[in-house]
């Protein structure tokens, strides 16, 4: 009778902690994906934000420049077009990152630092410890005891 109840204990035991690993690897995989979310929401966002910018912007190079060329014209002196070559380095900047092949080109290096340059991301001191935040906050509290 012992012996039947324990194997059925043993089973229960069996399915629990199975049912334990496919709800934490459940968890894990809505967690990557609500953080996939979030980061393509953010980039989105700022893609618009640049978009939004780059009409602004527009506005202001395409006056100032008009407002240059005509000054240099009437006072004849041509270093009132000078502003115009940054200005417009700050709007194909903004045009390349709205609308053109920069995002793709920072992904393409991004992914090749990823590849080949590893160790360039490697944090100070190595990675975060829970001894090291233990440390850490038991140096900034004030409440600590020490046991």
């Amino acid at each position: 009778m012992g012996f039947i109840f324990s194997k059925s204990m043993s089973d229960a035991l069996k399915n629990q902690q199975e049912l334990a690993l496919v709800n934490s690897r459940l968890q894990l995989e809505r967690q990557i994906l609500m953080q996939s979310q979030m980061r393509e929401r953010q980039m989105a966002m700022q893609i618009a934000w640049t978009r939004e910018f780059l009409k602004y912007f527009g506005l202001f190079f395409g006056l100032a420049a008009v407002g240059l060329t005509t000054g240099a014209m009437k006072k004849k002196k041509p270093g009132l077009l000078l502003p115009i070559v940054p200005l417009s380095f700050i709007l194909a900047y903004q045009y390349d990152m709205g609308y053109g092949t920069l995002l793709q080109r920072m992904k393409g290096e991004a992914e090749k630092i990823l590849d080949t340059d590893s160790t360039l991301l490697e944090l100070p001191k190595g990675p975060i410890t829970f001894e090291g935040l233990e440390k850490a906050r038991r140096a900034q509290s004030k409440f600590f005891v020490e046991k």
